[in-house]
């Protein structure tokens, strides 16, 4: 969800604080495109005056919430669930990534980002999380935004998307897609209804500048592929590995783009499966063009 000019969408446990001296190198963030492998995430990561240069120079990395942010307890979630997003997709063997809240004061405009590292970091505003939080106080916002932000760590691990733009769309419905499928296969939200306030924001946060290296998708565009994520994370499917989940999520979506409704089944796919996505591509494309109310996309099984 890296982006520096536009409020989007995206923390280790609670441990001692170490301090460093720091210097302003530069940890620059790799676009998603990119074929690079994530790193082995160093153990203790410094505590700094200077970030990167994604961050505003007064911005530091903290291991806690600030008071009116969040709780002892929220910070234990997030960390947990950096966790548990890791060991759904990779299992116990990798380690997850170092996780941070980056804080600059009450300046909430400056932290309202996320942003996942090739480095084996993701870095988590408390602007982005303090928003996120007051939309739904179980923090499923913001479990479903560090979804999406793992969901780039895999990219770099496994040299995803497959599909190449120009922009980042590719990779940023694709992360989509990723948060919608743990949501339901690995958070254990069955009904879609249960998880539609989390998508609503990734909605909230999509944009339409299209010729833009940095344009993450159309608004209904991010809605359809989160529910694509759902749909394929039906319990009627094989768990799907991240290579998997690519190749599925990019076979069906383009047919969503392409308003195409009859579709053969891929390699890997029950036909079961296969079905219960091809049943769902009318609604799909209706949530894609826009043309489905809120109304509907709010009680959608």
């Amino acid at each position: 969800m890296k982006n520096n000019n536009k409020l989007n969408t995206l923390l280790l446990g609670v441990v001692s604080i170490i301090l460093f001296s720091c210097s302003k190198e530069k940890e620059e963030a790799k676009k998603k495109d990119e074929t690079v492998s994530i790193e082995k995430p160093i153990e203790v990561v410094k505590e700094c005056d200077f970030i990167n240069d994604d961050w505003p120079a007064s911005a530091t990395l903290s291991t806690t919430l600030s008071a009116g942010v969040g709780t002892a307890a929220d910070a234990i979630l997030m960390n947990d669930q950096n966790i548990a997003i890791n060991t759904f997709w990779r299992g116990i063997s990798v380690a997850a990534p170092v996780f941070r809240f980056v804080k600059n004061g009450t300046d909430w405009k400056s932290t309202y980002n996320a942003i996942s590292y090739n480095t084996g970091k993701i870095y988590y505003g408390e602007g982005i999380f303090r928003d996120a939080k007051s939309k739904d106080v179980s923090n499923l916002v913001n479990i479903m935004i560090l979804a999406h932000e793992y969901g780039h760590q895999l990219q770099y691990a496994f040299h995803l998307p497959s599909e190449k733009e120009s922009t980042a769309r590719a990779s940023e419905l694709e992360a989509d897609g990723m948060a919608g499928y743990y949501l339901r296969r690995g958070y254990g939200k069955s009904t879609y209804s249960e998880i539609v306030t989390a998508y609503n924001f990734a909605y909230e946060i999509g944009d339409n500048k299209t010729t833009s290296s940095d344009h993450h998708g159309k608004p209904q565009q991010r809605r359809s592929a989160v529910r694509l994520g759902f749909l394929l994370a039906d319990p009627i499917n094989a768990k799907l590995t991240a290579t998997q989940f690519d190749s599925k999520f990019f076979y069906y979506y383009d047919g969503v783009l392409n308003a195409s409704y009859r579709m053969a089944k891929p390699e890997g796919m029950s036909d079961e499966g296969h079905r219960l996505i091809m049943s769902k591509m009318k609604e799909l494309q209706r949530i894609k063009s826009g043309k489905m109310s809120d109304a509907e996309f709010f009680n959608l099984d």
